[in-house]
């Protein structure tokens, strides 16, 4: 083993991942647990979270020998503004034997960084919520949209679902029928997909079996959608091909209209080989034909080369990421 260790961890809502890397691109090791967002599921959940999936990845590792560590977390922000917050997440950091110092960074950095060493950028980012950035010298520069499901997060995947549910409910005033995809939100929402003879008894149940849970569930419906894009259901594919613009749009408040420099796609709706991925994909290459796309890839790889990369033992961060954060498939 030569050159220095650091640390990677890549928090979010459902999972948190760990890597423990050599500045020579050696892994040491990895760990995962639950999810560790302390804003959906508090700091010491988040924090216990941190711990486990920490001691995983240094099974084989001397904590003492870690030189530097970044943890990329969604609301960075908020845990460095939150005293109680910051202490748990110290805790867990020293429980893990770990005595080196650590960065947060918010997870929209991180996400470019899994995808391109390149320090000038854009990341656009689409799950359950959507947001776009702007990356100058590796640092978040300008932020669009994230505004959450109430205000914004437009053609993510809370979008998705609310669109699809919002179109049933205009075919159903109109006393139409929905097409297939409305046949299965319907099944979805009410266990069946018949339509009372007096059409706003169905609106009246559609809507109460929304209401009744928190918003953001209607997230859940995305993949119906996805799915039935994928089969051109033409329902479908005007909501994606809708969100694609939405997507395109929030990246153009941040992104000037002759930047050449990366484009960065998160989030499961824009990784996987889905239809919002090639709709967005086709827009962004009009608007910006010159700019390189990229696909976010292993996360925790690139909290640790972020957190390498300004150490004495790197000579070429850009060679090192190519080792440490192959690009997505």
């Amino acid at each position: 083993m030569s050159g220095s260790i650091v640390v990677g961890l890549d928090v979010g809502g459902t999972s948190t991942r760990a890597a423990v890397v050599t500045t020579t691109g050696e892994r040491l090791g990895t760990g995962r647990a639950g999810g560790g967002n302390p804003t959906s599921h508090g700091a010491e959940r988040a924090a216990t979270e941190l711990r486990t999936a920490l001691r995983t990845a240094l099974t084989d590792v001397d904590p003492a020998r870690v030189a530097a560590g970044v943890i990329g977390l969604a609301g960075a922000g908020r845990l460095l503004a939150d005293p109680a917050g910051r202490a748990a997440f110290d805790r867990a950091w020293h429980d893990a034997g770990l005595r080196c110092p650590y960065t947060v960074e918010k997870d929209a950095l991180v996400a470019y960084a899994s995808g391109t060493p390149d320090p000038d950028g854009t990341v656009l980012i689409a799950g359950t919520g959507a947001v776009a950035a702007r990356v100058r010298g590796l640092e978040l520069d300008r932020i669009a949209d994230g505004h959450g499901w109430l205000l914004g997060d437009a053609g993510s995947g809370f979008w998705l679902g609310r669109e699809a549910v919002r179109r049933v409910l205009a075919d159903l005033d109109r006393a139409h029928r929905p097409g297939p995809l409305g046949a299965r939100v319907l099944t979805e929402l009410l266990g069946h997909a018949e339509i009372a003879p007096r059409p706003r008894d169905t609106v009246d149940a559609l809507v109460q079996a929304v209401t009744r849970h928190p918003p953001v569930e209607l997230a859940r419906l995305a993949p119906l959608v996805v799915d039935a894009a994928r089969q051109d259901e033409p329902t479908a594919v005007a909501i994606v091909g809708e969100a694609a613009g939405h997507l395109a749009e929030s990246a153009s408040r941040i992104r000037p209209p002759d930047a050449g420099d990366p484009l960065v796609l998160g989030g499961g709706l824009l990784t996987g080989d889905t239809p919002l991925a090639t709709a967005l994909q086709a827009e962004l290459r009009r608007r910006w034909p010159h700019a390189p796309l990229r696909r976010a890839g292993d996360g925790a790889a690139a909290a640790a080369w972020l957190a390498a990369r300004d150490l004495p033992t790197v000579a070429d961060p850009a060679a090192l990421h190519a080792l440490l954060v192959p690009p997505a498939a």
